[in-house]
């Protein structure tokens, strides 16, 4: 007996579950065609609010320095999302057209804001003057800001490409 391999549009082998993953994501937080939530970019908004507030608040470095990346599932299991369980569950049907991406812009995102936190650290302990903080944040922030952006884009369905810098940019890092 020869095995049907798996639809490549799924990380797992499609099955009854997925159907019934798709109804119950319907009326929920969790979009029914990636079967992603943006309730996670929540985990990079926080800390990003946090980075621009630098120049003015040197003083919260500590707290800013105290964030750690999570994982898409790491997020909502410490979440109080109401849909948390479900958001968990649906991620292992998100269709690789979508999480692929998604994982990647994810990790340029995390990259970024890694090199940002240690780059505004060293801005700080290098004197603090507030027009060097505000040089290093307003440097960082656009290519945040795109990550993020490219992140909540394809939550919602958009299947996000690159131009060849882009890509470029992501293999250097």
């Amino acid at each position: 007996m020869t095995k049907t391999p798996p639809d490549p549009e799924f990380r797992h082998p499609p099955g009854d579950g997925d159907q019934d993953i798709h109804q119950r994501v319907a009326g929920t937080n969790v979009n029914a065609e990636t079967m992603l939530a943006t309730d996670y970019l929540n985990h990079f908004n926080e800390v990003v609010m946090l980075f621009e507030m630098m120049p003015d608040m040197p003083d919260c470095l500590d707290e800013l320095k105290a964030w750690r990346p999570k994982t898409y599932q790491e997020h909502f299991q410490d979440s109080v999302f109401s849909d948390r369980e479900l958001a968990i569950e649906a991620y292992d049907h998100a269709p690789i057209k979508y999480r692929a991406p998604f994982e990647t812009i994810i990790g340029c995102l995390v990259n970024d804001l890694q090199d940002a936190i240690a780059e505004v650290e060293a801005a700080i302990n290098g004197g603090g003057v507030k027009g060097r903080i505000s040089a290093v944040v307003d440097a960082a922030l656009p290519s945040i800001r795109s990550h993020l952006d490219m992140a909540g884009a394809i939550i919602n369905g958009v299947v996000v490409t690159m131009d060849q810098s882009e890509i470029d940019k992501i293999l250097e890092s």
